[in-house]
């Protein structure tokens, strides 16, 4: 009994994995050979765990070049016609873009899997282009919420550090990797913060 490993990529094909009861591990106990189709399936759900957290962090840079597009400078090289046919078409890839989940369910307590963590750092994204400054001391805040050693200069935001700690640690890790990223896109265009 194993995995059909003839569907190299399940996911992508919609196939489920398939279990023989006759394979190549005939010779193995019952339970060997339960033991090692679950290993083979543990496998798969890591690579997908995987490729979820990078979806994830994939859909946070473009929804940042989104950003940057809508607040190009070129911008001012154009018709005002043009500027809201860009306008329009960025906020439509935008809109897209923030109805996209990865439909990752994270194990543990029920309000573990209902944590509000994704749709503070969407509601930030999406706050960049109002008012960045602002964006960037939210995003520090939310970034000392998710440390042990914050940094003086800016406080923590509660909400979001109460939501942050529903999470699984792996969870935690994710959303730290995120704030990163945004703290950096936000060095890219040299905002600092206001006390």
């Amino acid at each position: 009994m194993e995995v059909d490993l003839y569907a190299t990529d399940w996911a992508e094909s919609g196939r489920l994995p398939l279990i023989e009861e006759t394979s190549t591990l005939g010779t193995l106990a019952p339970k060997d050979k339960l033991i090692s189709v679950l290993d083979q399936v543990e496998l798969r759900v890591e690579r997908l765990r995987r490729d979820t957290t990078r979806i994830e962090e994939e859909k946070d840079s473009l929804l940042s070049t989104l950003d940057s597009i809508k607040h190009s400078e070129l911008l001012s090289d154009i018709t005002e016609c043009d500027k809201d046919d860009i306008a329009r078409y960025a906020d439509r890839i935008v809109a897209r873009a923030t109805t996209t989940e990865g439909g990752r369910e994270r194990p543990g307590r029920p309000t573990q899997q209902n944590t509000p963590v994704n749709m503070y750092i969407d509601k930030l994204v999406m706050s960049v282009h109002d008012d960045t400054v602002l964006a960037h001391t939210r995003c520090q805040a939310y970034m000392n919420a998710c440390t042990s050693q914050p940094d003086d200069s800016s406080g923590t935001d509660k909400n979001f550090e109460t939501a942050i700690l529903g999470c699984t640690l792996d969870d935690q890790k994710r959303v730290k990797k995120r704030l990163e990223g945004l703290l950096d896109y936000f060095a890219k265009l040299n905002i600092t913060t206001f006390s």
